[in-house]
């Protein structure tokens, strides 16, 4: 709260200054040093500051420094943080639609990700974010996702059986492990770590680039390839601060978050093979599992949210089927 207090001190002394003069902004992520998150984050601050001429100098707090994921999006719906490269479940406690993106192995693979979200169920997305006081400028990518722990590996639903798994506080992430059958724990990503070395928890789910920047593989024996969901990162912007700025920097920062969102795209994606190297000669042992038995346990977790949100549901089966 403390931190949400200074940043709307210093957004109120923001909303005083001459338009001509240059302005300070603030990004919030809580990724750490190296992630692809972080990296496109300082990216999009030197391309926002080229592309305004230096009027525009954008602040970044890593490492959760300005705050979690859930004080970000309460900072930027107060317009006390201008920017947030945030979480696809912690947006989803504002915005209820944006879990859908994870519905379990929704998508086989990023690129199909990315086709969907940069289309009409993008759009609707973003429509909905702005309605609760949320500018979406860019879907970044934070990739497929899969299960660490330390008891076991995982090869078929059953496994998972008893295992205290940390997910993020997301209701479709929570969904899915109850019903494999594991006991979800909910939990801000800056805790895992601890959580996990202390064996608070088994394990946990998130990508490979989460996995390794966040040295997590230290302390985790087993990564088992379940894919069960994707998601993303939606890149947001605090309407209160979107709307007191030009078009021209509006524009501008727009152009800077899709080639930040490009850059993180791709490296996320070119990272995978490299870190699975990296984290086995550390001694983790990964592997494969038996994919049609995960997908066919998580069917019910369709039927649940199809009940709230039938025609979301439908339009992003049928596109994620059309981009295959």
């Amino acid at each position: 709260m403390k931190k949400i207090l200074t940043s709307l001190a210093l957004a109120i002394s923001l909303a005083a200054t001459p338009v001509w003069a240059e302005t300070t902004l603030r990004v919030a992520h809580n990724a750490a040093d190296g992630n692809p998150k972080a990296e496109a984050s300082l990216l999009f601050a030197k391309l926002v500051e080229e592309k305004t001429d230096g009027r525009i100098k954008v602040e970044v707090g890593g490492n959760a420094q300005f705050g979690d994921d859930a004080e970000a999006i309460t900072s930027m719906r107060l317009g006390a943080i201008a920017f947030s490269a945030n979480s696809q479940g912690t947006t989803s406690s504002v915005v209820p639609e944006f879990a859908l993106l994870g519905l379990p192995f929704l998508f086989s693979n990023q690129q199909d990700a990315w086709r969907v979200l940069d289309g009409t169920a993008g759009d609707k997305l973003s429509e909905l974010a702005a309605q609760k006081g949320l500018v979406v400028l860019a879907y970044w990518d934070n990739g497929i996702r899969h299960v660490s722990n330390n008891v076991r590996p995982i090869t078929k639903p059953s496994e998972l059986a008893g295992i205290k798994l940390r997910t993020p506080p997301d209701t479709m992430t929570v969904d899915i492990f109850q019903t494999l059958g594991a006991n979800p724990t909910p939990m801000a990503f800056s805790e895992l770590y601890i959580a996990l070395q202390q064996g608070v928890v088994d394990g946990q789910e998130n990508p490979l680039a989460n996995i390794y920047s966040s040295k997590l593989y230290e302390v985790q024996k087993y990564i088992s390839f379940t894919g069960h969901k994707y998601e993303a990162t939606p890149f947001l912007a605090s309407k209160i601060v979107w709307d007191r700025l030009s078009q021209d920097d509006q524009a501008a920062i727009r152009e800077a978050a899709k080639e930040a969102g490009d850059f993180n795209r791709k490296t996320f994606v070119e990272q995978e093979t490299q870190l699975r190297a990296e984290m086995e000669a550390a001694g983790v042992m990964f592997n494969d599992v038996e994919h049609s038995a995960f997908v066919a346990a998580t069917q019910p977790v369709y039927e649940k949210w199809k009940k709230d949100y039938p025609e979301l549901v439908s339009l992003l089966v049928r596109e994620s089927t059309q981009s295959q």
